[in-house]
């Protein structure tokens, strides 16, 4: 074997196990930012739904104060907090309040 189809070979393993590393660390990336996103609409749920029971809101009212929320959160948080996404996360604590 010369040096040259050496070089070739090990090049090649390289970049293999290199990639394989970098393939499993997004993986692991993206099933932890899953993981974050999930526990945090679970929390922005919690807070809508005790801030309703602790003030004794009705459906209208409540509703009011989503739309607003999500027009709040949106101006100051950016895109991911519209009234239907806020509403889905009340209902996903509602449905696995713990």
């Amino acid at each position: 074997m010369n040096n040259e189809y050496k070089l070739n070979i090990i090049d090649k393993q390289l970049l293999e196990n290199i990639k394989s590393i970098i393939v499993t660390a997004r993986k692991k990336t993206f099933q932890k930012i899953n993981r974050e996103l999930i526990v945090t609409y679970w929390q922005i749920g919690k807070e809508i739904v005790e801030t309703e029971q602790k003030n004794h809101l009705d459906n209208q009212t409540s509703r009011q104060i989503i739309l607003n929320l999500s027009k709040m959160l949106t101006n100051e948080m950016g895109k991911g907090f519209s009234r239907a996404n806020l509403f889905n996360m009340r209902k996903f604590y509602i449905e696995y309040p713990s």
